[in-house]
C-alpha cells in the first residue's frame, strides 16, 4: 500500500515545473520589446558615449579626425561654474514645476469625482485638448497672450486701476522668464496627471469610503489616510515622470528664448546642451553634458527603481 510520503513527489513535481514555466514566461515575453529598444537606442547612445571622450568640434566636421581626450570633456564640464549654475537652476525649476503640476493635477482629479457628469465631461474634453495641442501651437498662443505690445495678459492687467502693463516684456527678466515657463509647462502637464490620478481614484472601493464615513472620518482624513495610500504607486510614478520630463525640458525654453531674450541666464540643461553642440560646435563637450544629465536622471529615478525591486522580492 502506497504511503502519503511516496505519493508526494509525484504531486509536487508537476507543480514545481509549472511554477518554473510561469516564472520564465514573463521574461520571454519581454525579449521583443528589449530587442527593439536595443536596436533603436544602441547606436545613438553608443555614439554619444564615445563622442563624449573625444575632441569633436568644428574642425572635425570639416574632415580632421577626432582625437580621444578621454575624461577631459568631463573635467572641463564639471569644473565649470556656468554648468553648475545651470544645473542647480534646472533642478530647482524641475522641483517647482513638478510639485505644482502634481498638486493642481490631484486637485482636478478630486474635482472630477464630485462634480456632475456633464460638467466632468466638459472639463475632461478641455484638458484633453490642452494636453493634445502640439508644443509649437501652444507656444504660439502663449506668445500672443504675452506680447508686450498687443498681448491679452498685459491688456487685462492694465484694466486694473493704477496698473499700466502695456509694453511690459515678461521674457526680459530671467525670474519672470522662468515664471512664465513654469506656468506654460505646468498648464500643459496637468491634464496627464489629472487623468491618471482620476483613473486611480476610480479604483478605490466605495465600500471602504462608506466605512470610513460611518466611522466619522472627515473628507480630509479620508483623502489622506485612505485614498492617497491606495493610489500611492500611481502618484509615485507620476512624480518620477514629471521630474524626468521637467529636468529635460527643451522645446518650451528654446521657443521662449526665440520670442524674447536668449543667453546663458535663460538656459536650462536642455538648451545649454543644445547651445554647446549646435551653437558653439563643441559636440564632444555637449555629449559629455548629455551623459551627465542622463546620470543625474538615473540618480533621481533610482529611489523608485529600488522600491520596485524591493516590492518584487517581497512578492
Amino acid at each position: 500500500m502506497a504511503t502519503i510520503a511516496d505519493d508526494a513527489p509525484a504531486v509536487t513535481e508537476p507543480q514545481t515545473l509549472n511554477k518554473k514555466r510561469r516564472s520564465v514566461l514573463p521574461y520571454l515575453l519581454l525579449i521583443p520589446a528589449i530587442t527593439a529598444l536595443l536596436i533603436g537606442m544602441a547606436y545613438p547612445l553608443g555614439w554619444q558615449v564615445v563622442n563624449s571622450f573625444m575632441e569633436y568640434g568644428l574642425q572635425q566636421q570639416f574632415g580632421q579626425p577626432p582625437v580621444f581626450v578621454w575624461f577631459e570633456n568631463y573635467a572641463a564640464l564639471l569644473t565649470s561654474g556656468e554648468f553648475w549654475t545651470i544645473a542647480v537652476r534646472s533642478i530647482v525649476f524641475m522641483a517647482v514645476t513638478a510639485l505644482l503640476t502634481m498638486g493642481i493635477g490631484i486637485g482636478f482629479a478630486l474635482l472630477m469625482r464630485v462634480i456632475p457628469t456633464w460638467s466632468r465631461i466638459v472639463l475632461q474634453v478641455a484638458m484633453l485638448l490642452a494636453w493634445a495641442m502640439p508644443i509649437v501651437a501652444q507656444m504660439t498662443v502663449w506668445n500672443w497672450l504675452l506680447d508686450d505690445r498687443n498681448g491679452v495678459i498685459n491688456y487685462l492687467l492694465s484694466k486694473v486701476p493704477g496698473v499700466d502693463m502695456i509694453g511690459h516684456n515678461w521674457l526680459i527678466d530671467p525670474l519672470s522668464f522662468f515664471g512664465v515657463a513654469c506656468v506654460i509647462i505646468t498648464w500643459a502637464s496637468v491634464p496627464f496627471v489629472a487623468f491618471s490620478v482620476y483613473a486611480g481614484l476610480t479604483q478605490v472601493s466605495e465600500e471602504v469610503l462608506e466605512a470610513a464615513q460611518l466611522d466619522g472620518a472627515s473628507g480630509f482624513q479620508t483623502l489622506v489616510r485612505i485614498m492617497i495610500p491606495i493610489i500611492r504607486p500611481v502618484l509615485t510614478i507620476l512624480l518620477l515622470l514629471q521630474f524626468i520630463w521637467d529636468l529635460r525640458v527643451f522645446a518650451q525654453i528654446q521657443l521662449l528664448q526665440d520670442f524674447g531674450a536668449a543667453g546663458v541666464r535663460y538656459d536650462l540643461l536642455g538648451t545649454y546642451i543644445y547651445g554647446l553642440g549646435i551653437g558653439r560646435g563643441e559636440f564632444g563637450l555637449a555629449s559629455a553634458a548629455a551623459m551627465t544629465v542622463m546620470a543625474l536622471t538615473l540618480v533621481i529615478s533610482w529611489g523608485y527603481v529600488r522600491q520596485l525591486l524591493k516590492e518584487d522580492e517581497q512578492s
